[in-house]
């Protein structure tokens, strides 16, 4: 196996944290472009600044191949005009930086590897969806498909390039399973809405896993949706979570005016359907460690 140069942006956050162990542990070198250093020994961090459009010029040197994970948090802050522009721009200037240095300057980068979101496809309801199925109309649609574009500007460096729609990633260390799971370990927890609405999750393990085959196969490209092959509803997703912690499901469903009347525009976490399920192809290249909810759920709270 060749080993590479990865840099990656967003190294420090859910996924960026064991993916750089992932690359280290199989002997590649590993770089981050951050504002604040990586706490892993042995990986160097490169400064920028998106905002006023800086970055240390230094941070390609040796670099084959970019891993794009940054972009501000969609869920933390209600979406004001002002919000949703930093979402965006988080998002789609930061690898368009990374584009004007790579146009600047001699390098030997011919890969970029970018994180996006099933949230392209926007509400459902029963439709199953491929890489294939057209984008929704929604803000975070919309978001999910100019950052798609940006990357494929790499295209025109003449770069592989790999766009990995990302489902709901399920982690004990964040993420959205911890903000589930609590009131079910509490004992009353309930599905939302309906709890109808399909989730396509993934466990975090198989998102490293899926990243390291995109930096390891060459052949790799287009855009994959980064789910685990059984897609569930909200309410079996509940029902596994209480099936983990042996409770009972007593409370009724979380009404959906309520959520709307508490988070707003960004309820369509919770109430947008996505029967979102991977390629083939990837399927052929990648075995799933998780391919099913109860045992993913097993080995996060075993």
């Amino acid at each position: 196996m060749n080993t590479h140069h990865v840099l990656i942006t967003g190294g420090n956050g859910l996924v960026g944290k064991p993916l750089t162990q992932a690359l280290l542990e199989q002997g590649h070198q590993v770089s981050h472009l951050s504002r604040q250093p990586s706490s892993i020994p042995g990986v160097a961090t490169y400064g920028w600044n998106v905002e006023k459009g800086q970055i240390d010029s230094h941070c390609l040197e040796g670099v084959d191949t970019l891993i794009h994970l940054a972009g501000a948090d969609i869920a933390s802050d209600p979406w004001t005009p002002r919000r949703k522009a930093e979402l965006i721009n988080s998002r789609t200037e930061s690898i368009r930086l990374l584009y004007r240095l790579l146009h600047q300057q001699p390098h030997s980068v011919h890969t970029v590897i970018s994180a996006s979101g099933i949230v392209y496809y926007g509400d459902r309801g029963e439709e199953l969806l491929s890489e294939a199925s057209s984008p929704a109309t929604d803000f975070l649609a919309d978001c999910t498909r100019q950052w798609e574009a940006a990357v494929e500007e790499g295209k025109a460096l003449g770069l592989r390039v790999v766009k990995f729609r990302t489902g709901v990633v399920l982690s004990k260390e964040g993420g959205a399973l911890p903000a589930l799971a609590k009131p079910v370990e509490m004992g009353y927890g309930a599905p939302i809405g309906s709890g109808n609405q399909w989730v396509s999750w993934i466990h975090l393990q198989d998102v490293v896993g899926l990243y390291m085959l995109a930096v390891n196969n060459s052949s790799l490209e287009g855009v994959f949706n980064q789910t685990a092959p059984e897609p569930v509803t909200n309410r079996q997703l509940v029902d596994a979570i209480a099936q983990q912690f042996h409770k009972s499901l007593w409370m009724p469903a979380t009404p959906t005016f309520l959520l709307k009347m508490i988070m707003g525009e960004r309820s369509i976490f919770m109430l947008n359907s996505t029967k979102a399920t991977p390629s083939f192809l990837l399927q052929r290249h990648y075995t799933y460690a998780y391919p099913t909810i109860g045992q993913a759920l097993r080995t996060i709270y075993a």
